[in-house]
C-alpha cells in the first residue's frame, strides 16, 4: 500500500494537513507512531480495529510504532463520546479488561512490528506539581466548549473535575513518547490535539493527527456493548458471519473499505455489482472476507455454511454443542450458563423480545423453568438465527 493511499482510505482528517504529513512520511526518517486503546471492556470490536488497521500500515513502512494501553487512563475513562461519566474502574477490574487483547488486537497488528506499552509506566510517576504545570498548557474554556460537555452541563448533569485531566494525561502519553503521529477515532481528536499542544510548547516540535472513521454497526448506529450491535474481534466465525449480514446494505462498501484488505479495485467492483445484483450475494463475499481475516478460510467456509443452512434454509447446524444443566434452573439462568447471554438484563432482553426458542416453540416467560420444557431425551435451545445449544438434564 501507497503513502498516497493511506493517507485517504480510511482516513477522516489530518492535522495540521496531509500535505505536511506526506511530507514527514517522505523523508528518510522513522516516526513516532502510535494509537492508544483504554481497557474499559474485556473485548475490541471491528469499529476499534479501523485503527488498528491504520497503525499496522504505517508498521508496514518501516516506521517505530506503538500501541498504547490506557491502563492509567482507563482509572478515569474517556467521555469524549458519552453523554454521562463513566464509573470509575479499579486497577483488578482494568488488569482483567486488558489481559487478552493481544490477542484480539493481533488479529489485526503484526505485534513483531509493532511495540506494546502501558502508560502506567510513566502517568503514575508523576508528581501532583507535575499534573499543575502540565495543566497550565489548558483552558477549561476548550473543555467546555465541546459539545458533550456543553450539552451536559445545559442539561443540569453532572461533569467531574477529573475528567477536565483526560486529555491532559493522554496528551502526555504523547508526549512522553515524542511522538510525531497519533492515530485515532474521530471522537479523539481533542484528546490528540492535547499531545500535539505539549509536543508544541515544550519541545516546539510540530506532530501530526490522523483521524479514522466511526465505523456503524451493522444497524447504523455507532458499535457499542450497550446497544448490542458490535462485531468482536474475538466472536465466534459463525457470529461474525452472521452479524454482517446484518448489516444495512447502505453499509457495505464501507465496511469493506474500513474493515477489510480488499484492494480499492476489488471494492470499484462490488460498487458496480451493488448497483445490478441482490445485495445479499454481496454481502455474503463482505462476511466471508471479514471472517477469513479475523480467523482463516476454512472458518469462513463453515460459517458461510452455517448461515446458509440454519438462516436461508432455516434447518439445524449440523453440530450443536450439549450441555448438562440442573433443570430445576430458569431459562434465563441457562441462557447466562451457556453464554447465550452476557448478563440477566440481556437474557430478559431477548426473552421479551421473541428471540429465545426451546424446540422451535417461542419462550415468552422470563421465569418459565427448564423442567417445564427439558425432557429425558433434552431440548435444544435458541437463540435468534444463528445460535444453538442442546440442553441435557444434569
Amino acid at each position: 500500500m501507497d503513502i498516497e493511499e493511506i493517507l485517504t482510505r480510511g482516513v477522516a482528517n489530518i492535522i495540521p494537513g496531509k500535505i505536511e504529513l506526506e511530507k514527514a512520511l517522505k523523508k528518510d526518517k522513522k516516526l513516532n507512531i502510535y494509537m492508544g486503546i483504554d481497557p474499559t471492556s474485556t473485548k475490541i470490536h471491528l469499529g476499534h480495529a479501523v485503527g488498528l488497521r491504520k497503525l499496522n500500515e504505517f508498521a508496514k513502512l518501516g516506521h517505530n510504532v506503538t500501541l498504547v494501553i490506557g491502563d492509567f487512563t482507563a482509572l478515569i475513562g474517556d467521555t469524549s463520546d458519552k453523554e454521562s461519566e463513566r464509573p470509575m474502574l479499579s486497577p483488578k477490574e482494568i488488569e482483567e479488561n486488558f489481559q487478552d487483547y493481544k490477542k484480539q488486537a493481533q488479529k489485526v497488528l503484526d505485534f513483531s512490528k509493532v511495540k506494546i506499552r502501558y502508560n502506567s509506566e510513566w502517568l503514575k510517576k508523576l508528581t501532583f506539581e507535575d499534573i499543575v504545570k502540565l495543566s497550565q498548557h489548558f483552558s477549561v474554556g476548550d473543555f467546555v466548549g465541546r459539545e458533550l460537555v456543553k450539552k451536559r452541563l445545559s442539561d443540569g448533569k453532572r461533569v467531574g473535575l477529573h475528567e477536565f485531566l483526560y486529555p491532559v494525561m493522554q496528551g502526555y502519553d504523547s508526549y512522553f513518547m515524542d511522538t510525531d503521529l497519533q492515530v485515532g477515532g474521530t471522537d479523539q481528536t481533542f484528546n490528540m490535539q492535547a499531545g500535539r499542544t505539549l509536543q508544541k510548547d515544550l519541545r516546539n516540535k510540530e506532530s501530526y493527527v490522523l483521524t479514522t472513521p466511526i465505523l456503524e454497526g451493522p444497524d447504523g448506529r455507532k458499535m457499542s456493548k450497550s446497544w448490542g450491535n458490535a462485531i468482536w474481534l474475538n466472536d465466534d466465525p459463525s457470529d461474525v458471519y452472521g452479524k454482517v449480514m446484518a448489516v444495512n446494505d447502505d453499509l457495505i462498501i464501507t465496511y469493506f473499505t474500513l474493515a477489510t484488505d480488499t484492494s480499492l479495485e476489488e471494492i470499484k467492483e462490488y460498487e458496480k455489482r451493488l448497483k445490478s445484483e441482490n445485495p445479499r450475494d454481496v454481502k455474503k463475499d463482505l462476511a466471508f472476507e471479514i471472517v477469513k481475516e479475523l480467523h482463516n478460510e476454512e472458518e469462513a467456509e463453515k460459517a458461510k455454511d452455517n448461515f446458509e443452512r440454519t438462516v436461508q434454509n432455516k434447518e439445524m447446524p449440523n453440530e450443536i454443542p450439549s450441555v448438562k444443566l440442573d433443570i430445576s434452573k430458569s431459562i434465563a439462568d441457562a441462557l447466562l450458563e451457556t453464554n447465550l447471554a452476557q448478563s440477566k438484563s440481556e437474557a430478559k432482553r431477548l426473552i421479551e423480545q421473541g428471540g429465545v426458542f426451546i424446540n422451535n416453540e417461542k419462550i415468552e416467560d422470563y421465569n418459565v423453568g427448564l423442567d417445564t420444557v427439558v425432557k429425558n431425551g433434552g431440548a435444544i435451545l435458541q437463540v435468534g438465527k444463528r445460535k444453538f445449544v442442546r440442553i441435557e438434564p444434569a
